[in-house]
């Protein structure tokens, strides 16, 4: 795919973009993901316990209403005696396959760890933090506000001069964020919530719970 040169951000060290077309737009050395409900959260946690997670495709079949425990924060929280977990995603994962494969350095952010990832990136190096979004019903992207206040999270903590325009709005949108209590009324949350997730939405929210960084080396998230 050819991009306008406007659209890639270049000038900029930290860029911050939606979704794959968006990741491919403002390639970068590094790439951090953000799928706050449920990928990258699901990710850190499962890290916190020191669980691989290797992601999967998700199948067309798997919507929210059969939302798999696998992928549920709530679930990994659980977990005990495992050392790699294989867990499907619709976005974050198909995501970071696809940065991974551009030779970028691929990590998982969220809400949970995002000091820790923003102390982690090497100053010298060029960052894409790349919201995943949901999706519509017609399989379109839907940029969501959990992942724009993920994002924005990270972004916050870097130094406003390296960022390029779009990614000092994120970080201006999470700072603006009635966070946590308003991460359980954005439209992704009141999804989970109705089909009994509730759980996932409030370790999502707890805000920088987490000191890891699950990096993707060889097809496997891992700290």
């Amino acid at each position: 795919m050819t991009f306008l040169e406007a659209h890639r951000q270049r000038g900029h060290r930290v860029r911050f973009d939606w979704g794959p077309t968006g990741a491919a737009a403002v390639a970068a050395d590094v790439a951090v993901v953000v799928d706050v409900l449920s990928f990258t959260t699901t990710v850190t946690i499962a890290a916190e316990r020191g669980i691989a997670v290797r992601p999967s495709p998700w199948r067309p079949a798997e919507d929210a209403g059969h939302r798999g425990r696998g992928l549920a924060p709530s679930a990994m929280a659980e977990r005990a005696h495992v050392e790699e977990l294989v867990v499907p995603s619709p976005n974050g994962s198909a995501l970071a396959f696809g940065l991974a494969e551009t030779g970028a350095r691929v990590v998982a952010g969220c809400l949970r760890n995002r000091t820790a990832v923003a102390a982690w990136l090497d100053a010298s190096a060029t960052v894409a933090v790349v919201a995943a979004g949901e999706r519509w019903p017609d399989g379109s992207l839907r940029p969501c506000a959990e992942d724009l206040w993920g994002a924005g999270a990270v972004l916050a903590l870097l130094p406003e001069a390296d960022l390029s325009p779009e990614a000092r709005v994120a970080a201006a949108a999470f700072r603006a964020a009635p966070l946590p209590s308003g991460l359980h009324e954005v439209a992704g949350a009141l999804e989970l919530h109705a089909i009994g997730y509730g759980a996932d939405v409030t370790l999502a929210a707890e805000l920088d719970a987490a000191s890891v960084v699950p990096e993707l080396r060889g097809g496997v998230f891992r700290t």
